[in-house]
């Protein structure tokens, strides 16, 4: 069934990426607006061989509009959102503003797409860490049900938008110029470093993204007791983001069952083979749909434990992807 679909946000990292998505995997489309601030509007964007242009994004841009994907930031998701819900329209939103609300699923398509199906007129994408994580935890989790999480972070620039890919480039341009390295993005230098800060700080010493990890993954997974601790760190990466992720789990698991379990998942490829270069890494995995895991070992600390790596494209799978992914399921759901 194809839809009439607007895209808030469509200048920005992530709503370009809705673009190229759309047009890879000839999303059955009817008409497609494109929505950004009134400072892009006029902009014109190619797709699919034409030339759109870009609308400024108000509360009239949803008439006629059946799916709305928004990637415009959350203080515009609460202020627009509504309006296309009331024009009729299922939002799918990226920002934050929606997550935690009872109301509103938080779908991950691979672990709870059934939750879509409780929708109020918006079904919200979660963060793009957390997506890449409960995809791998998920059939473990099924498996041998995981007590504790512990996860480590190496996000990418991208992370923080086309602003924060930039900024790396222009710091390594300089640095080999013997120039100033100028920080406007991040809060230190990232070319060459490593930032263990995204967010702000909480009242508990982490950061508003850890405990969106922790929050998140517990509500998709329907996990509420699940211990989950977590670091996020910014790297000099450009895209697709990394995960150093330990897990106890309930019963044992082997290695073995592991890999096994892994493979046979839906959205994961296992690169593991224990020799050099035999994993996956950010660079690879870039541009590609699926969550790749690699590393896969006991965690020699604990009883029931198991370490594995996990990387994905955090604009794809971790963004525009799972948003088309959840639409994709209610059409051959409905």
């Amino acid at each position: 069934m194809s839809h009439h679909v607007a895209i808030a946000g469509a200048t920005g990292a992530v709503g370009r990426e809705f673009l190229k998505l759309m047009e890879n995997r000839n999303y059955p489309l009817k008409s497609l607006k494109l929505l950004a601030s009134s400072r892009s509007a006029g902009k014109k964007i190619s797709f699919m061989g034409e030339e759109l242009v870009v609308e400024e994004l108000t509360p009239q841009s949803f008439k006629g509009i059946d799916i709305a994907f928004f990637s415009a930031g959350g203080s515009n998701s609460k202020k627009f959102a509504p309006s296309a819900v009331d024009s009729g329209a299922l939002v799918i939103d990226n920002s934050s503003a929606f997550r935690m609300d009872e109301e509103v699923p938080l779908v991950v398509p691979e672990v709870n797409p059934e939750a879509a199906n409780r929708h109020q007129g918006i079904i919200a994408n979660p963060n793009c860490s957390t997506i890449q994580m409960v995809v791998a935890l998920q059939p473990l989790h099924k498996a041998a049900k995981i007590n504790r999480v512990v996860v480590s972070t190496y996000q990418a620039t991208s992370g923080a938008g086309a602003s924060g890919m930039q900024e790396l480039l222009d710091q390594v341009k300089a640095y080999h110029e013997n120039q100033p390295l100028i920080s406007k993005v991040f809060q230190k230098q990232i070319a060459f470093n490593l930032i263990p800060q995204i967010a702000d700080f909480q009242e508990n010493g982490y950061t508003t993204e850890e405990m969106k990890m922790v929050l998140e993954t517990q509500k998709i997974m329907s996990a509420p007791d699940m211990k989950i601790a977590a670091t996020c760190v910014r790297v000099p990466v450009l895209r697709s983001h990394s995960e150093s992720i330990n897990i106890e789990t309930e019963t044992k698991l082997s290695v073995e069952e592991a890999r096994k379990l892994l493979s046979e998942a839906p959205g994961i490829i296992v690169e593991d083979t224990r020799e050099d270069g035999g994993y996956p890494v950010p660079w690879d995995v870039s541009e590609t749909y699926d969550t790749y895991v690699g590393r896969i070992r006991e965690d020699i600390s604990t009883t029931n434990g198991l370490a594995f790596w996990v990387v994905a494209d955090q604009l794809y799978k971790g963004a525009a992807l799972n948003a088309l992914q959840i639409s994709e399921w209610l059409n051959s759901h409905s």
